[in-house]
């Protein structure tokens, strides 16, 4: 007997993965506090940028998020926009108390469902988020070839 592959969707897209630096120190020294500042700084920072770049946020992970873009300029654009806002909501902050995001973005063919997005292409920009600074966007080349000349 032959089984049928259930058909999925997929498309191309621009990911944006992003993560708390420092998450689990932050938490450890003040839980509420930790997570009152990390909903206000999503709200008033980041959420407004990917919207206004034509984004959607596919899935939040408690110390970060998972977002797609149609275009990989637009993803740039919100990248630096919300880093750029949440440096400015935190640069007062108490060093050891500070939250700052890394992303890493990229450009690939991914497995859709309602919540949740999979593929090489989510994998890579988990990876490329991982090594980027703290307040700092990490890119992969593809990204970069698409933005080149298109975003300052």
């Amino acid at each position: 007997m032959v089984q049928e592959r259930v058909r999925v969707e997929r498309r191309l897209s621009a990911i944006l993965a992003a993560d708390v630096a420092g998450y689990s120190r932050l938490m450890h020294n003040d839980e509420e506090a930790t997570h009152a500042k990390l909903t206000a700084l999503l709200a008033g920072g980041v959420e407004p940028a990917i919207a206004q770049h034509g984004g959607r946020i596919v899935k939040n992970t408690g110390d970060g998020f998972l977002a797609e873009f149609p275009s990989a300029v637009e993803a740039v654009r919100a990248a630096m926009q919300f880093q750029s806002r949440i440096n400015e909501l935190t640069c007062d902050d108490a060093e050891d108390r500070r939250i700052l995001f890394r992303v890493g973005l990229n450009i690939g063919d991914i497995i859709v469902e309602a919540h949740d997005i999979f593929g090489d292409g989510v994998n890579i920009a988990a990876r490329l988020e991982s090594i980027a600074e703290p307040g700092g966007i990490c890119i992969s080349q593809t990204v970069f070839n698409h933005a080149r000349d298109k975003v300052p």
